[in-house]
């Protein structure tokens, strides 16, 4: 496969944004084709399954609810956000899920990672299962964060993931990494 690889003879940034950078990039091929790109530049990301059961007994996902200024809506999502610089993605992970929901977990395990689109975007985000929440105190939001979270059952999130609220695409992959190692790796 090494015929389709590009190989980038330059970069210039084009674009610096409070969250993203974008850069023009010129890359050429073995066999003579030679093209500019665009790519975008975010910081990586990390996001979080929180996992514990309601009064009822059922399994549940401890998911937020925040407007998101894209899609100039609110979104049912699990935990996460931007990783800060130099920040390993666990960390980064039991940040968010602390900041956002005030709780901590006993258990944090890796679940994988997904380039969100690698076509014009350079980064990854990283997705881990919590276990064993527990109440720390009360959410540490950022100054223009707006947060709920709410218990919702395993089974609701399974059944409506992709419609309504549950639409954002990292969350639907984040709910993808959740399956697999429910179904792999859960002790």
């Amino acid at each position: 496969m090494e015929h389709l690889h590009w190989k980038e003879i330059s970069r210039e940034k084009i674009l610096s944004c409070n969250i993203f950078e974008i850069y023009n990039t010129t890359s050429v091929t073995d066999g003579g084709l030679s093209s500019t790109f665009t790519i975008i530049h975010p910081p990586d990301w990390a996001n979080v399954v929180p996992i514990t059961r309601d009064e009822k007994g059922r399994e549940c996902f401890l998911m937020v609810h925040q407007y998101r200024q894209g899609s100039q809506s609110v979104t049912m999502e699990f935990p996460g956000g931007v990783l800060e610089e130099s920040e390993k993605p666990e960390d980064g992970a039991r940040r968010e899920l602390l900041e956002e929901t005030g709780h901590i977990a006993g258990k944090f395990h890796f679940a994988g990672r997904i380039n969100p689109n690698p076509a014009i975007m350079d980064n990854w985000c990283y997705t881990y299962i919590a276990e064993d929440l527990q109440k720390a105190g009360s959410q540490q939001l950022d100054a223009m964060e707006l947060v709920d979270g709410e218990l919702i059952p395993v089974e609701e999130v399974e059944k409506n993931m992709g419609e309504g609220p549950l639409f954002n695409a990292i969350i639907v992959a984040a709910f993808m990494w959740y399956e697999k190692w429910k179904r792999f790796y859960k002790e």
